[in-house]
């Protein structure tokens, strides 16, 4: 298949870097259209990610304690023969 104008790429010239005032002005810009979040907003996602953390901290510290016991009990059950050196 050969390629046509329409499917070839234009020739770039490569991008200019911006200034540092340039560059604050746009940040500052760009933060007015921010839609910044209320008080109430602000409380309220501020329990629910401490909430979702709590509930997460207790399910991955159930796990740990329950694989910690596994092994353990693994460890028990399959571990050196009675009698043998240990070292």
């Amino acid at each position: 298949m050969t390629q046509t104008d329409a499917d070839a790429k234009p020739d770039r010239e490569p991008k200019r870097r911006t200034g540092p005032v340039t560059f604050t002005k746009q940040v500052v810009g760009e933060l007015r259209k921010v839609r910044w979040p209320t008080r109430r907003e602000l409380v309220t996602y501020t329990i629910v990610v401490l909430v979702f953390v709590l509930i997460v901290l207790g399910y991955v510290s159930l796990l740990d304690w329950g694989f910690g016991e596994a092994v353990t009990w693994l460890y028990g059950t399959f571990g050196a023969p009675q009698g043998a050196p240990q070292g």
